[in-house]
């Protein structure tokens, strides 16, 4: 096992979110512009962002279709928050959350990104790219 990874044959079926999630994970305040979201998500080449409450809970996520939405009905971002853009109701994984139930929660709820909790608390995401780099590349590690 290389820092914490499965090894073998069985190793794709033995992975964890844990195992393949990016961390660190940027999340934004639930009072952040959603002009400052957009810029964070253009500069981070992110596709969208958790949003978290002062805990560390995810308490919802902002995609750029969310942005484009309020763009296409003539809103300012400069004058919205996270909390009005977001979409509520997040889904979430946790850490301990099997490779191919990430995969199957994704496909099932037609998402890019699943932020990932441990405890309740935002840890890492984990983004569609990231499942299939784990499914095609098993021999390689990142070590953080």
């Amino acid at each position: 096992m290389l820092s914490g990874k499965p090894e073998g044959e069985n190793a794709m079926k033995d992975l964890k979110a844990k195992d393949i999630m990016t961390r660190p994970v940027v999340s934004a305040r639930k009072n952040a512009s959603a002009r400052d979201i957009a810029m964070q998500i253009l500069a981070g080449l992110y596709s969208g962002m958790p949003v978290t409450d002062d805990e560390g809970k995810v308490i919802g996520v902002v995609t750029e279709f969310d942005l484009l939405g309020q763009v296409c009905e003539g809103k300012e971002l400069e004058k919205l928050t996270a909390t009005d853009v977001m979409s509520k109701d997040p889904v979430t994984v946790d850490v301990n959350t099997p490779l191919q139930k990430l995969l199957n929660t994704m496909m099932e709820y037609q998402i890019v990104r699943l932020p990932v909790t441990d405890e309740g608390r935002l840890v890492g995401i984990i983004a569609r790219c990231d499942i299939l780099k784990a499914y095609l590349e098993p021999e390689f590690v990142t070590y953080m």
